[in-house]
């Protein structure tokens, strides 16, 4: 079965939106070396809480293809993301073609004080250069990478991590995939995702839930557990979806539109084409 966007209902071909789009030449894959692009990497039970991990993981092209092809069938101006890699350089290359399609309607009849941008959060320094180097120049300029420590701390008296400092933008679609569990800062009373056992548990998002504007898409890979305790604390009306077979979670903001300004950027970015 096709993917498709919860939304507009678009079906993704993966094979062909990835030699439309160009996928394989933004990561330097031999796509005769590569194989099936819908088939799943095969990983060792630790590998993806490995303290020790210094390598970036490999591409999943499957994963990568998937958000490329919602930042596009969705129009996104404004992306959020939690933990730089891979899928920053493909968000910036899908926000730079969305730019080049729609840039004129979207300076004209929307109110996006930041469009057009990928605003990535990290606390790993390292991480941040080593992504940097992957980048194109001509992609950089989409792209605002920001530095910022995340730290055990507590929401509705449970357990879980922030980082400190957020940019101040009002994304049109989250991303969250970091911060990794065992580089995060303290703990509360003993507790903390520093552990093989544990597991991730962000809720920036819940911080600022109430800015967010009716339309607005959270996108999850993975995190199963974090994505339990978002739900069971988000308070406004989202739709959850959890496509099982490629282990992404969708929350998206199902409300009336705040205004005029907003019904045209749902209408605009939402409808089916």
């Amino acid at each position: 079965m096709m993917f498709k966007d919860p939304k507009t209902k678009r079906n993704l071909d993966y094979k062909k939106w990835c030699l439309d789009n160009r996928i394989y030449e933004l990561f330097a894959i031999d796509k005769s070396s590569y194989g099936d692009i819908e088939k799943k990497r095969k990983k060792s039970i630790y590998g993806s809480v490995d303290p020790k991990n210094t390598i970036p993981l490999p591409a999943e092209l499957d994963d990568l293809i998937r958000l490329h092809f919602l930042v596009r069938s969705r129009k996104v101006t404004t992306i959020l993301e939690f933990g730089v890699g891979k899928s920053t350089l493909v968000f910036a290359d899908a926000l730079k073609k969305n730019k080049e399609e729609f840039g004129e309607f979207v300076k004209n009849n929307l109110r996006r004080a930041n469009p057009f941008e990928i605003h990535s959060v990290d606390n790993g320094k390292k991480w941040i250069n080593e992504c940097k180097k992957s980048f194109p120049a001509k992609l950089l300029d989409f792209t605002h990478f920001h530095l910022s420590e995340a730290e055990m701390t507590t929401f509705n008296g449970r357990a879980c991590t922030m980082y400190k400092k957020l940019p101040n933008i009002c994304p049109d679609l989250i991303y969250l995939d970091g911060p990794d569990q065992f580089s995060v800062k303290n703990d509360i009373r003993g507790i903390s995702t520093r552990s093989p056992d544990r597991l991730p548990m962000s809720a920036d998002i819940l911080l600022f839930e109430p800015f967010l504007l009716p339309g607005a898409l959270i996108l999850i890979d993975g995190r199963t557990a974090n994505v339990r305790f978002l739900k069971n604390n988000l308070q406004r009306n989202w739709k959850y979806n959890h496509f099982v077979k490629e282990d992404l979670h969708t929350f998206e903001l199902i409300e009336e539109p705040l205004g005029k300004i907003n019904a045209r950027q749902i209408s605009f970015c939402l409808r089916r084409t």
